[in-house]
């Protein structure tokens, strides 16, 4: 089990994964310090990403192997770009193979069923990025959290601006969520400490 699968399966609740961009290296500090259990940045972030943070790192795309000499634990593939003969299955074998977790983020039940069927991870993530005028936020995850088999970890990409919708992917079974647009907020650390402990962290 690598850094970022042990991070999100044994901490305490649902575990809160800031999606950083910009000064990186000041941002994943200040993660680490509000209580995040990992973070996630573009690929060729990594190395700046790990000089100022201990936390697991999951890199957005790129090459395993670059990655996981950059310092990542984990990376994220995206369905749409790696649906080509072999592709995925050519990907997941060489993460396993440096020990590097590797998750596809699907968005329908279609692309979920290929995932699992093809090369079976360990952790899914379901991606609320790009959503349809008629899809409401949280919904695509609520509704394909009954298709991942028992026994996966489900990471959840979703638009959350409130600790009340950390706790309701929690108390639906989700293990983790990413956080996008957090790192434009000027009060990134307060933010996210609070989507981590609740409103009482401000006081």
């Amino acid at each position: 089990m690598s850094r970022f699968s042990q991070a999100i399966s044994e901490g305490d609740g649902i575990s809160v994964i800031p999606v950083l961009d910009g000064d990186v290296g000041a941002l994943a500090a200040l993660a680490e310090e509000a209580g995040a259990e990992a973070i996630m940045v573009r690929s060729g972030d990594v190395e700046r990403a790990r000089e100022r943070s201990a936390l697991p790192i999951v890199a957005r795309d790129g090459d395993p192997r670059a990655v996981s000499d950059a310092g990542a634990d984990a990376m994220v593939v995206e369905y749409e770009g790696a649906t080509g003969h072999e592709v995925l299955e050519t990907l997941f074998a060489l993460a396993r193979e440096l020990d590097l977790d590797c998750a596809v983020d699907v968005r329908d039940e279609e692309e979920l069923e290929d995932v699992l069927e093809r090369v079976d991870p360990d952790i899914v993530l379901i991606s609320e990025r790009g959503l349809d005028e008629d899809e409401e936020h949280l919904e695509r995850t609520l509704d394909l959290l009954a298709d991942v088999p028992a026994g996966k970890l489900v990471v959840s990409e979703a638009q959350v601006v409130s600790r009340e919708q950390v706790l309701a992917l929690e108390r639906a079974g989700v293990d983790a969520i990413l956080v996008n647009g957090l790192a434009r907020d000027p009060n990134f650390a307060a933010a996210l400490e609070e989507l981590v402990r609740g409103p009482e962290a401000r006081r």
